[in-house]
């Protein structure tokens, strides 16, 4: 399976000498060995932030993450704006960029109606919901990333809509906080899944016939939440998950289930603010 390197990781080593085949698999062995203490070493991150930092900790990474995210914008490009309390840093920030001239000719496309009324009232243009043009960049949150910089998405209920933007996406940029990575999904979250009302009872025996916990997304006010697609989201507890991508496809298979919050091989970039400071992650090409 790819796992992910930093940006600032050396080229890989090379023997030089007449080693013959022995050289080949010396290499290789030394590849594997650094794949995996790759893997290790994000799995002793994860549990070592099991611990949630305090509130103002959080809200100070990830605006330092959503931040370096919206610098790689370039002039001329059409962005895709994520949705949450991550996503929304990085709105303001090219907003600010677009105001102080440093940007220019951009467009956007918003992942929710939230998202698209913050950017219209900071000036940001916008294109239609049709989506006439691929997009160049998306910058977007998450609620869990693996070592496989797959992950769990929809905690603002916007992962219909996230998804549509990140497949018509050239890069995909996730910005998060140390506390989101995570040795596997659903460790830590639940993943959203949306559905059609109609039925939805069913959708759920389903649900936890394949072994989650499902519960009903609701408002503050116990009514349930209502995406902006008009559905509803169950949130799935199934625990780790250890084949993501059987699992979406299992999913996936039921009428009725509109779309999950696995984001599987989509992200290329993860922008992770920790205490030490601001960590890029790329997925091998």
């Amino acid at each position: 399976m790819k796992r992910h390197r930093e940006r600032s990781d050396p080229p890989p080593f090379e023997l030089i000498g007449a080693c013959g085949n022995s050289a080949a698999l010396t290499r290789r062995a030394i590849a594997s060995l650094a794949l995996a203490m790759t893997a290790i070493a994000f799995v002793h991150e994860a549990n070592m932030t099991a611990t949630t930092p305090p509130a103002d900790d959080i809200a100070r990474l990830k605006q330092q993450a959503a931040e370096y995210a919206a610098d790689m914008v370039e002039p001329g490009m059409v962005v895709g704006l994520g949705t949450g309390s991550t996503a929304i840093f990085a709105v303001h920030r090219i907003a600010a960029l677009i105001s102080e001239g440093k940007l220019r000719d951009i467009i956007a496309i918003a992942t929710s109606r939230a998202t698209e009324d913050a950017a219209r009232a900071l000036g940001i243009p916008l294109m239609g919901d049709e989506m006439p043009h691929d997009v160049d960049l998306t910058i977007d949150g998450a609620d869990e990333v693996d070592p496989e910089l797959n992950l769990v998405k929809g905690g603002g209920g916007a992962l219909l809509r996230e998804k549509i933007v990140a497949q018509a996406s050239h890069r995909e940029i996730i910005v998060v906080d140390e506390s989101k990575l995570s040795a596997a999904l659903g460790e830590r979250w639940a993943v959203p899944v949306e559905v059609i009302p109609f039925g939805w009872e069913a959708t759920g025996r389903f649900l936890e016939a394949r072994g989650a916990k499902v519960k009903m997304r609701r408002k503050a006010d116990g009514t349930p939440f209502v995406t902006d697609s008009g559905n509803i989201i169950l949130d799935c507890r199934f625990g780790p998950i250890q084949d993501p991508y059987a699992l979406e496809t299992r999913l996936l298979s039921r009428a009725g289930v509109v779309e999950t919050g696995l984001f599987l091989d989509l992200a290329a970039d993860v922008i992770v603010a920790g205490q030490d400071g601001i960590r890029h992650l790329t997925r091998p090409t």
